[in-house]
């Protein structure tokens, strides 16, 4: 087996003969029959002109080395890009703080992000203050909480053993996540909290980019870790780690990583960006709609101008396929999803609210702010309705859904301020 590891620092996109040699390998590919009639559409451009012509057509668009930016990848390697009129320039970042300040620079037009990243740059507890748009959202699930072998090894493998060694094994823990207001901070601070370790007090939190977790485990800087795939499932296969608990099984179908530009961006180039969300969610459904396509994703974000990882770190857990490291087997039905009927792309305003509930939670935000009002100016519901029907994606009814967490508790974004305060562990 290769077991490749990322390099550190960013690279070249991928080269405009590779890109054509791997579109050409796809498009006669055996697993792209029913993307067949997709790839046809591509060669004819839906916008030619008039006042629908995207404002800038080549958009320089940044992602992180994770399976959840194959929407955005696919987008561009199936071609989809240009059938809307636009040209998707791909940016491998480092890290993401460095896509944070690539977007507020305008070094990327958007990228492929985290959510909670680009609520806290909108509310000044994330980096420079500065008014961000969450375009659309690009996948639901998909993330794991890693504990190190050592750990495991003591009977460490899930919440509650892992709380009953934190309070006999008298030292400091270390955990990381990917940024510190971002979804795996989130994930984490919930799963710890919700079996009575409050991640403010009784441990030590680092920040570590996903590329570089494994690799930081295997030489003992952390004791556990919340990251995106493929990195859980290879701390599995490299021997370093086992999987405590996926992140479906704290919020089954969570918000995950968004598109998102700076609001800027998005009011002067509305075309532009409606063009390059009608794209994505044209791959993400190309993406869900077979075995075969996942597959063949698989096949192409292995590869080192993308993840740069072997394709079978990557393959067993988008088909659902999990196991903890441990002799544990299981399918999992609420694996990472990149469509599901539009229901994993709508920028719902309940799902920013949450994040700043949290960012209130553990006292990343002094004071409450106005839930609904911030989410509604950061989420552009009304240009991704407009992509939405371009593309033929299903719109919910609602701005607003309803979900249970992990630990009983109900969250539907209409009382923010008080689900913010009622959690027993807080900062």
């Amino acid at each position: 087996m290769n077991h490749q590891h990322p390099e550190a620092k960013s690279t070249v996109p991928m080269a405009a003969g590779e890109l054509d040699v791997t579109r050409r390998k796809l498009i006669h590919g055996a697993g792209l029959a029913a993307g067949g009639s997709l790839l046809g559409l591509a060669t004819g451009g839906a916008w030619a002109a008039g006042s629908d012509k995207p404002e800038k057509e080549e958009i320089k668009i940044g992602f992180i080395p994770l399976t959840d930016c194959a929407s955005v990848v696919m987008a561009s390697v199936l071609g989809l890009d240009k059938k809307y009129g636009v040209k998707f320039v791909l940016s491998k970042e480092a890290s993401w703080a460095g896509v944070r300040d690539k977007l507020a620079n305008g070094d990327l037009d958007a990228a492929h992000v985290l959510y909670g990243l680009l609520y806290g740059v909108q509310m000044g507890i994330g980096g420079q203050k500065k008014d961000m748009a969450v375009l659309m959202g690009l996948n639901n699930n998909g993330q794991a909480i890693t504990l190190s072998k050592q750990l495991s090894d003591k009977g460490a493998v899930d919440g509650a053993s892992l709380a009953k060694l934190m309070r006999t094994e008298k030292r400091e823990f270390t955990f990381a996540q990917t940024f510190p207001t971002g979804t795996h901070a989130m994930w984490l601070y919930y799963w710890l909290a919700a079996h009575g370790i409050n991640p403010m007090k009784d441990a030590k939190v680092i920040t570590v980019p996903p590329p570089q977790m494994v690799a930081n485990m295997r030489v003992g800087n952390m004791d556990g870790f919340c990251v995106g795939e493929p990195w859980g499932h290879r701390a599995i296969m490299d021997g370093v780690g086992i999987t405590a608990i996926t992140t479906q099984d704290i919020w089954r179908d969570h918000p995950e990583k968004v598109l998102g530009s700076t609001l800027d961006f998005a009011r002067k180039h509305p075309n532009t960006c409606r063009a390059m969300m009608a794209a994505i969610l044209e791959a993400g459904k190309w993406i869900d709609s077979s075995l075969a396509n996942k597959n063949k994703m698989a096949e192409v974000i292995a590869a080192k101008s993308y993840v740069n990882t072997s394709k079978d770190a990557i393959d067993q857990r988008i088909m659902g396929r999990y196991q903890n490291g441990l002799g544990k087997t299981w399918d999992d039905a609420n694996h990472m999803k990149f469509y599901n009927d539009g229901l994993v792309n709508f920028p719902y305003l309940s799902d920013g609210m949450w994040f700043m509930s949290q960012h209130r939670r553990w006292g990343l935000l002094k004071e409450d702010p106005d839930y609904l009002a911030v989410a509604s100016a950061v989420n552009q519901v009304a240009l991704y309705k407009e992509a939405a029907t371009l593309s033929k994606t299903p719109i919910p009814k609602s701005p607003l859904r309803t979900s249970k967490l992990m630990d009983g508790a109900v969250w539907d974004g209409k009382n923010p301020k008080a689900y913010a305060a009622s959690f027993k562990i807080k900062a």
